[in-house]
């Protein structure tokens, strides 16, 4: 089952490298020629800001993906498919992200890309959430070192972002270039600010520590 974990692990970082490559493939190159090719590139800012903030979102995405897996020691069936529901949801990004940056300028249809966007975003919050609640309440799949307690009590720090992706779509409907700056703000957020899952033998050196302290 240990071999089985990897298995599955590898052939999500290969969605996920695949969806990121995926990202950089829809960025244009310029018509114009000479000195206006300035100009053109410009003019494909949007695709350019629209690519770092996916590319951050999938990043942090796969960093959690690789820290749970880290922890785990086994996959079940139930588990098999909610990753598949993740890799699902992540696939999708390089298009939704593909639609706001062609829109993202556009006054008419910039809102309505910009909700297409975030919605996606809530989707896949959902999913992951999904995905944690379902390995943290069955328990057996983690290595014997995790604190299942530990990792059942981050689930509502883990499902934040269930609550920040919507405010996200709230946003859109009034502007989309903020709301592409407020998934900026919040993937930096969670690359920054890494959920630990607890272990049981840092809890048990801890309080050796301070029984020697006493």
């Amino acid at each position: 089952m240990e071999q089985e974990t990897n298995r599955v692990e590898a052939f999500s970082d290969g969605v996920f490298a695949i969806v990121i490559t995926i990202l950089v493939l829809e960025l244009k190159v310029p018509e114009e020629q000479g000195s206006e090719l300035w100009h053109g590139l410009w003019q494909q800012w949007p695709h350019y800001a629209a690519y770092i903030v996916s590319f951050l979102i999938i990043g942090v995405m796969w960093v959690n993906h690789h820290t749970i897996f880290s922890h785990l020691k086994r996959v079940d069936r139930p588990l098999l498919f909610l990753n598949l529901l993740v890799l699902m949801v992540v696939s999708v990004i390089p298009y939704t992200t593909n639609v706001l940056a062609e829109h993202l300028t556009d006054g008419k249809s910039a809102n309505v890309a910009a909700i297409l966007y975030s919605a996606w975003t809530v989707v896949y919050a959902l999913a992951f959430l999904a995905f944690w609640w379902y390995v943290t309440k069955v328990g057996h799949l983690f290595h014997e070192t995790v604190d299942k307690e530990g990792a059942r009590a981050t689930r509502v720090r883990f499902g934040l972002g269930a609550v920040a992706y919507p405010l996200t779509v709230v946003l859109s409907f009034f502007s989309a270039p903020l709301t592409l700056v407020a998934h900026f703000l919040i993937a930096l957020y969670y690359a920054a600010n890494q959920i630990p899952i607890p272990l049981v033998v840092e809890e048990e050196r801890l309080e050796s520590a301070s029984d020697l302290r006493k």
